[in-house]
């Protein structure tokens, strides 16, 4: 331990030297301004623009739109941000970097709204949205800012990537390339704040209860969120019961209140969905998002989708890493938890592609020949590979089946009346992860799994030890076949990697000079999670009732997978319908669950049915070698 700790104050030392060499190097080559931007309606944008202080060529315009403050604020005092690994290197290309509180957050005026929704309809020339925002900025920087070559991409990571989508459908002339990273796509399907129509209600109060404070007029104060008075999630959250016991700590939270007042997919909902309105794009697009990112790994995967089915003749590129949220700008991207990854990705993501793309349509430099349709590391094997395609077209649907006596194949059952039962209990609810915790963790989405598998309430099923490599390529599909006693419940489906029994890391897999000390042997590594709220089995827009004792399908997908299971280890199937605190609890009964009082929860006995007649699988993308 005592070498760990000398690496690594080692490491931290070298880094902290490098960062200073760096933001010298960026106050000596940099210049600061700040502006108000009026926009069509004349509330004015409070934008931070860094020019560089070279005047003998013309740059590119990089801007980042952010509901999360462009601070510090004063023209001498520069964004810490900039002396990154990550963003100084377009600095060192030249680029003119703008920052841009949106409409209504920190110190720009008007109101802010969450997710506006695209008005594909504007007539008047004084209605907006975030696209017509953009448009408005970029028009005035290509026209006000001096030595700019007329050229501007856009990017951002998280809810700044729902606002690079909007600029890409903003249509100034002047956007040539746009990046949505991690981007929030659609909040009640499959980002943020639910999946599936379950409540993402950990991570959603946390944020909400200071994201969400009303903000009357300009200011530079980050507001604060709720305090919480323990630190055990889990128990703050079971005690606080029911969602509805949540208001008079979130009543002055619009957001908050709009979500509780729409529970179904409706037209509220839809407006919001940034896929709905991706037609007509005309920059060049890469979309980037992290495999193991818990917040939006969602919207890349499926903003990408949308925008090749929407936009057939629109350059769209694809990166997915072995990533949390925002894992490529910040982080080597060589490790999550105990899960190594053998390279620095993030080093190869920002060399390899992210800079090369921006500098080909925005300076004319280089070639995207290196560069493919779909760039996708596959844990598991730790590799990068390239596709023309995603999913790839080489990817066939396998269903693998769930059998009697816990075990998986590929082959139907044959038998008649089988089954396996468990009793969720809405009083006893599964944790997402092992231990204590105040915020949820990032490393969750690749934690062992042994915790769950050894609760009553968790069905485990896997394979036999793999004979072969299996690499699966694409989103996997939950296809239940499940008999309730009450009339709701949820369904979590995780995707598991069981590491042989006498497994351990070698010094190559590990990160430089850092020993993996965690147990590796027969661990149960978390390769993808997913739950389903059941009254939206048939219709996200019209929840159904289970009718108690009847065979009924939940069919659902799990986001993108990208990795190979070695030839060793085996492949494990858990199936469980609560997942705590990460998602809401259902009460088990068909209700409204925003409104609902906690005397409305109640156990629910589920049977999962792997019998001839009514076969539950799940279904691979298996990738052709």
């Amino acid at each position: 331990m005592k070498k760990i700790s000398i690496v690594l104050f080692l490491f931290a030392f070298t880094s902290l030297l490098s960062q200073s060499a760096d933001s010298a190097w960026v106050l000596d080559n940099y210049s600061k301004s700040e502006k108000l931007i009026p926009m069509r309606d004349g509330v004015k944008l409070f934008t931070a623009v860094y020019t560089p202080k070279n005047n003998s060529e013309s740059h590119p315009i990089l801007i980042v739109r952010t509901p999360y403050s462009v601070a510090p604020y004063g023209e001498k005092a520069f964004s810490p941000r900039l002396y990154s690994t990550y963003w100084i290197n377009y600095l060192r290309e030249g680029y003119i970097f703008v920052l841009q509180d949106v409409r209504g957050k920190f110190m720009s005026e008007g109101r802010f709204e969450d997710v506006r929704p695209f008005n594909k309809n504007k007539k008047a020339n004084t209605e907006i949205d975030e696209a017509s925002d953009t448009y408005d900025a970029v028009d005035w920087l290509i026209k006000n800012v001096p030595g700019n070559n007329g050229r501007v991409g856009v990017f951002g990571i998280s809810y700044p990537g729902f606002y690079a989508t909007m600029a890409a459908l903003s249509n100034h002339p002047a956007i040539k390339a746009v990046s949505p990273q991690a981007p929030v796509t659609d909040w009640f399907i499959g980002d943020d704040f639910h999946h599936n129509g379950a409540c993402a209600l950990m991570d959603g109060f946390r944020f909400y209860s200071g994201f969400g404070k009303p903000r009357p007029v300009p200011s530079t104060t980050v507001a604060e969120g709720y305090k919480f008075p323990e630190k055990d999630n889990y128990n703050f959250y079971l005690k606080m019961g029911a969602i509805k016991n949540y208001s008079g700590l979130m009543q002055d939270i619009k957001f908050w209140n709009d979500m509780v007042n729409h529970p179904d997919y409706d037209d509220w909902w839809k407006a919001r969905d940034a896929r709905r309105a991706c037609y007509n794009i005309k920059p060049a697009m890469m979309e980037v998002g992290g495999t193991f990112d818990a917040e939006d790994c969602f919207g890349a995967w499926n903003l990408y989708k949308a925008i090749e089915q929407q936009n057939p003749k629109t350059s769209n590129r694809l990166v997915m890493g072995p990533w949390f949220h925002g894992g490529w700008s910040r982080g080597e991207g060589s490790s999550l938890g105990n899960v190594r990854f053998g390279s620095k990705t993030s080093k190869y993501y920002q060399d390899s592609i992210e800079v090369p793309f921006f500098n080909f349509h925005l300076k004319g430099k280089g070639t995207l020949d290196g560069i493919a349709e779909a760039t996708v590391f596959f844990t598991g094997e730790n590799n990068w590979k390239k596709f023309s395609a995603w999913p790839p077209p080489t990817v066939t649907a396998v269903p693998l089946f769930f059998q009697n006596n816990g075990t998986l194949a590929f082959n139907a059952p044959q038998k008649g009346n089988m089954f396996t039962s468990y009793t969720s209990d809405p009083a006893k609810p599964v944790p997402y992860a092992d231990g204590v915790h105040l915020i949820r963790t990032r490393e969750y989405m690749s934690d062992d799994q042994r915790f769950a598998a050894r609760r009553p309430d968790v069905l485990v099923f896997q394979t036999g030890m793999l004979q072969s490599d299996l690499t699966l390529a694409g989103p996997v599909i939950a296809d239940l076949k499940v008999i309730l006693s009450s009339t709701d419940a949820d369904f979590v489906v995780k995707l598991i990697d069981v590491f042989p029994d006498d497994f351990s890391y070698s010094e190559s897999d590990c990160c430089k000079g850092v020993k993996n000390e965690a147990e590796m042997a027969g661990y149960q590594m978390l390769v993808r999670g997913e739950i389903m709220r059941g009254k939206y089995r048939n219709s996200f827009e019209k929840p159904e009732a289970f009718t108690p004792g009847k065979t009924e399908t939940v069919k659902f997908e799990l986001p993108g997978v990208a990795h190979t299971f070695k030839k060793g280890h085996r492949l494990m199937i858990q199936v469980q319908s609560t997942w705590f605190p990460l998602f809401d609890r259902n009460p088990q009964v068909f209700t409204d669950i925003y409104k609902c009082d906690d005397k409305d929860f109640v156990p629910c006995n589920i049977k999962l049915l792997h019998q001839e007649d009514a076969a539950s699988s799940v279904i691979l993308p298996v990738l052709s070698r």
